[in-house]
Order: structure tokens, then C-alpha cells, then sequence
């Protein structure tokens, strides 16, 4: 190991040592394995490392999985912000894709609806991933009312859930729905219609 040590080439050796704890992680539960029986133990067994290598990069479990959620997600879009229209369609495609993904990926299904049964694990998805998209829509419809996209009298949180909430019901509650790809634009324009000021 002695060669390594050229500070350099440190990094590398790193990241390969995250990627097999990943992949670790992911070949547990591709076998079946319960997310509430991977023990960080099992974990570091399977990877070939020693418990303290993942506790050095991760504070237990809970950020580990959620980590790995985030890798296997499409990073968050980038905003135009030319229009609010613009970024919310943007914003909802986003949802849309990451819903396809879940319909069609086998791994991520099943690690969602584990999920709902960790509250710790919940409530880490929800802090890290979650709620820093749920800001990112608001501060989007809150200069829409600015630039007067938006009525001034709208209830900004509501209005946030009326634009999501449709998305979700087709991924989460209706899977047979079709998540087509004009539904982001129609979901928006929908909306808006309602929410525009008038005259």
C-alpha cells in the first residue's frame, strides 16, 4: 500500500472504496435483502472493508441509503428562470422522469416502499432530497408572483402542491397511469389557468 500514499493518487483509491460500498449496498438489496436487516456490518462484509471505513464517510445507515437513492436519481434540473411557466414545467419533468425510472426500475420500487416503514430513513430522504426540492418549486412560484406571473393573493405552499400533487398521484397512487411526455407542460398550464391574475 506503501505506493498510495503520494497524496495524489489517494483520491481514486477513495472513491473506488465508496463505489464498492455502493455497489455492495445495491447487490444486497438487488438479493432480496431487507433494508431494515442491512446492518452496517452485513454492509462492510459484503464491500470487503472494515466497519470504520464506512463510518468515516457516512454517519450510519440512514445517510448511507439515502446517498445512494440520490446516485441512483437524476440530479435536480437546471433552471432557466426565464418564466415561472418555464421553470415549473422544468421542475415538473423532473418529477415525471424520476417517476418513470421507478416504475420501470425494480431496485428503486422496492427500496421506496421499504422506506415508508423507516422513519429514520423517511425523514433523512425527506430532509436531504425532499424538502430542498419542495424550496427550490417555491422560490420559483414566489417570483412568479413577484414578476406578476402569479396572483399575489395565492397560498404559495397550497399552490406548490397543486402542481406536484397531480404527478404524484399518477407515479405513487396510479401506476397504470401514463406519465407521457407533454404531461409536465399540460399539468402547468392547468393549473395556471386557475391561478394567473385576471385581467
Amino acid at each position: 500500500m506503501g505506493h498510495s500514499a503520494k497524496g495524489v493518487r489517494g483520491r481514486p483509491r477513495s472513491e473506488a472504496v465508496e463505489r464498492s460500498i455502493v455497489e455492495g449496498v445495491l447487490k444486497l438489496i438487488e438479493d432480496g435483502v431487507p433494508l431494515a436487516d442491512l446492518s452496517i456490518e452485513r454492509i462492510a462484509r459484503t464491500a470487503g472493508v472494515g466497519k470504520a471505513t464506512i463510518y468515516r464517510r457516512w454517519s450510519g445507515k440512514e445517510e448511507l441509503f439515502v446517498e445512494i437513492l440520490r446516485g441512483i436519481d437524476d440530479p435536480p434540473p437546471e433552471l432557466p428562470g426565464e418564466s415561472m411557466r418555464g421553470d415549473l414545467i422544468v421542475c415538473l419533468e423532473h418529477l415525471r422522469r424520476r417517476g418513470v425510472n421507478l416504475r420501470s426500475s425494480a431496485l428503486l420500487h422496492n427500496v421506496f416502499a421499504q422506506m415508508k416503514s423507516l422513519p429514520k430513513l423517511w425523514q433523512a430522504y425527506h430532509a436531504t432530497v425532499i424538502e430542498p426540492q419542495r424550496r427550490v418549486l417555491r422560490e420559483v412560484l414566489r417570483r412568479g408572483v413577484e414578476n406578476g406571473e402569479l396572483r399575489d393573493d395565492v397560498d404559495i405552499v397550497l399552490a406548490n402542491d397543486l402542481f406536484v400533487g397531480p404527478m404524484l398521484v399518477r407515479t405513487v397512487l396510479r401506476s397504470d397511469a401514463p406519465l407521457d411526455e407533454g404531461l409536465a407542460e399540460r399539468i402547468v398550464d392547468s393549473v395556471l389557468a386557475g391561478l394567473r391574475p385576471t385581467g
